[in-house]
């Protein structure tokens, strides 16, 4: 499955619009990751246990939005958009979702 973030695929040739696909991720932060975060994981104003948890809820929403376009029939998925919320009480809950159209390309 190609999966890009631009309207085609250069040098492809889009055959079939089959629709829209999505796909979400809602992680919930752990206590103690929050709590240590900012003493043993801030390294130059980076913190590499979010960045880790990022990076694992980027995967599953683009896993979800390919099994999705393999069930319609598509090959590629063009136009991702990639979107990042903290929900919850205390922004406890990290949310990442990822859109885009799925298609034929020859």
């Amino acid at each position: 499955m190609e999966l890009t973030t631009t309207p085609s695929i250069e040098g492809r040739h889009i055959t079939r619009y089959c629709g829209i696909v999505a796909g979400e991720a809602v992680l919930g932060a752990n206590v103690f990751k929050d709590m240590f975060a900012g003493i043993r994981d801030l390294v130059g104003g980076r913190s590499g246990t979010y960045e880790k948890e990022l990076r694992k809820a980027r995967q599953i929403a683009l896993d979800e939005l390919s099994e999705q376009a393999s069930e319609l029939g598509a090959n590629a998925v063009v136009g991702i958009d990639l979107d990042y919320e903290v929900l919850g009480e205390k922004n406890g809950m990290l949310m990442v979702t990822a859109s885009g159209t799925a298609v034929v390309v020859a």
